[in-house]
């Protein structure tokens, strides 16, 4: 695990990297990017079954790629999959046009395509995939890139809003893995909420955890749900996004009674979706902490917040929408390189039910280790043998295989041995036919 002192601003490996390093896209494309979960996820503002998510490429003229991903959560973000595909497209079809320029200058051309919080999703997942091909074309990782301060992090886990008796489970479960801090969403029904923590209390009292509301109580819901934990004698680490993002009074108010009764310190999430949010924030010392999710605010507003933040002592929380490893790998190289969040929750590939992507970081227990000597993942699959169906004619009838087909293949390729594990799926792709089909159109399967 490599180390470093943390630096007081950005990296100037980056700041020199957007003045110096040139880009020439070649090719920009995005691509949907949809994986079911574990279990349903749901928080007090919404429940989601299924990530239906937005991946970036970006190709560039040296033959580097970059990837990005756009996160699509419904009530927080502005957009729905289509929409950021248009969005994404639109920004695309501007890279491809647009002349050799600085890094610095095509991010800022892309803030000027999609500007403040409404595209900041898209924005983010463009900026992500520039800055991964420029880091990708000097053969420096991103966690070096934005510092270097360390190559590995660790993350909290997410229990979602569900039964007390399926929270203690869960939280078994995490504990066990190694998890040292649980996060805790509630917000929804402040009765069933302290039940959840009783029981989670009762079953685990050495887990730490941060509370979760997401917009979800009053001023003085918030405050009985602190005085009940303090009754039990439990004190959370943080407690994120009391109440409504634009009930600025009953956030100061909670903040100040955390702080001074009970010793708690109080996170601006949905609050803190701009560098303005931030600088209110600290003018009237409305929360302790922000959180900061690329998706608000994209890569380079993310690093503005963090330097603002900094310089007014605010604590940092590192976290996301629910993301695959895609935005997740980006955001934890970023909080390993510049090394000042005190809080990181970039949990969410963990609960999903598939991984599209190819190589990219590595988990251990509650350790995301970030690989020195990538910068991010090299490819982003949907696996899905829905992918295949244009290859259903060829296959079953010998004829010749189409355009789309062939395509598809090539894209499914790094999926196929795990199609192969599948009994139903195996009798139909491993027949001579569907083999043929491979080898005509220059993809032969694997073998494994």
């Amino acid at each position: 695990m490599a180390a470093m002192s943390a630096t007081s601003s950005l990296s100037l490996g980056f700041k020199n990297l957007m003045n110096t390093f040139t880009v020439d896209v070649q090719r920009a494309e995005s691509r949907p990017l949809s994986v079911p979960l574990i279990a349903p996820f749901t928080i007090a503002t919404s429940r989601l079954e299924r990530v239906d998510n937005v991946a970036i490429r970006i190709e560039l003229r040296n033959g580097s790629v970059g990837w990005g991903e756009a996160p699509i959560l419904p009530f927080v973000t502005a957009e729905d999959q289509p929409t950021a595909m248009a969005k994404a497209m639109e920004a695309c079809d501007l890279l491809k046009r647009s002349p050799s320029m600085t890094l610095g200058s095509v991010l800022e051309e892309i803030g000027g395509v999609l500007p403040g919080h409404e595209f900041a999703s898209v924005r983010a997942g463009v900026e992500m995939a520039l800055i991964d091909a420029a880091a990708k074309s000097i053969g420096i990782p991103l966690w070096r890139l934005f510092g270097g301060v360390s190559d590995s992090i660790i993350t909290d886990i997410t229990i979602p809003i569900v039964a007390p008796a399926e929270a203690a489970e869960l939280a078994a479960k995490y504990c066990k893995q190694g998890f040292k801090t649980l996060k805790l969403k509630v917000g929804k029904n402040l009765k069933s909420d302290i039940e959840v923590l009783q029981t989670i209390r009762v079953a685990h009292p050495d887990c730490l955890f941060i509370l979760d509301a997401n917009e979800g109580y009053s001023p003085n819901e918030a405050t009985e749900v602190l005085e009940k934990l303090h009754e039990m004698e439990v004190t959370p680490i943080l407690f994120e996004q009391p109440v409504h993002r634009d009930d600025w009074e009953g956030l100061g108010h909670v903040t100040c009674v955390a702080k001074q009764k009970y010793g708690v310190s109080v996170a601006a999430d949905e609050s803190c979706r701009s560098l303005v949010d931030v600088k209110k924030i600290v003018k009237g010392n409305l929360a302790d902490v922000v959180n900061i999710k690329l998706a608000k605010v994209g890569v380079v507003g993310a690093l503005e917040i963090i330097e603002e933040a900094r310089a007014s002592g605010l604590d940092l929380m590192i976290g996301g929408m629910v993301e695959t490893r895609l935005a997740m790998g980006f955001a934890g190289h970023l909080a390993a390189g510049l090394g000042c969040f005190k809080f990181i929750d970039l949990d969410t590939p963990l609960l999903m039910s598939e991984d599209p992507l190819l190589e990219g970081y590595e988990v251990c227990a509650m350790l995301v280790l970030l690989l020195a000597e990538q910068t991010q993942v090299t490819e982003a699959v949907t696996c899905s043998p829905v992918q295949l169906s244009p290859c259903v004619n060829a296959i079953t009838s010998s004829s010749q295989p189409s355009q789309l087909c062939c395509s598809r293949i090539k894209e499914q390729k790094p999926c196929l041995c795990g199609y192969f594990r599948n009994p139903n799926l195996k009798k139909f792709i491993e027949t001579p036919n569907a083999r043929k089909v491979a080898d005509t159109c220059g993809t032969p399967f694997p073998k494994c």
